[in-house]
């Protein structure tokens, strides 16, 4: 059984859906058998397109309509993912990643990003195809590519390689990132307070 959304929502996901995309100059959009494929600069991505969902050029612009009301949400959906493929062959995508610790490091070998985090061996992450990865100063990475779910994705098992641990906050996190430290037994002890069983 799947689950409706909130009516607000689907109102929303409806106006979203309504926003026309302007198509720069030198991307090309055509229109598939349940999907769009969108060239640019950057590259090429297919983008699936549900169904009841159609296209429209019109003025240098793509408009996205749907065949009944109950496809508010999917109409939201299907543009935002058409806008971001269009984003994504013109401009890209980017996350930064810093890797925190004494001796952590990283770097480019090929196709492969290769990691010193403090175990008994390195670790290797393969670049995925289309996307391309730099290291500075061997503890900031920085991971584009056209795809903005790929980018994402590749950023979170970056991460996932070496968390940043809670009590000295060693490991790999997103650049900005916040991270709540936690206090160990001792300091918890010298500060007076009860140390956690």
């Amino acid at each position: 059984m799947s689950a409706r959304l909130p009516a607000e929502s689907s109102k929303a996901m409806s106006r979203i859906g309504r926003k026309p995309i302007e198509i720069p100059s030198g991307v090309t959009v055509e229109a598939q058998e349940s999907a769009v494929v969108v060239k640019g600069p950057k590259g090429t991505l297919r983008v699936p397109l549900p169904a009841g969902i159609r296209l429209e050029k019109q003025d240098g612009r793509l408009l996205a309509h749907r065949d009944g009301e109950e496809l508010g949400a999917l109409h939201g959906l299907a543009r935002s993912l058409l806008a971001n493929a269009v984003r994504g062959v013109t401009q890209g995508f980017e996350k930064h990643l810093d890797i925190v610790g004494i001796g952590y490091r990283a770097e480019v070998k090929g196709k492969m990003l290769v990691f010193t985090l403090g175990y008994s061996h390195p670790i290797e992450f393969k670049i995925p195809e289309g996307m391309s990865v730099s290291v500075e100063k061997q503890t900031h990475i920085v991971l584009s590519g056209a795809d903005r779910q790929q980018v994402g994705q590749a950023a979170a098992e970056i991460r996932s390689l070496r968390p940043p641990d809670p009590y000295k906050n060693k490991g790999i996190r997103y650049t900005g990132e916040r991270l709540k430290k936690k206090v160990g037994k001792a300091a918890a002890a010298a500060a007076g307070g009860p140390a956690k069983q």
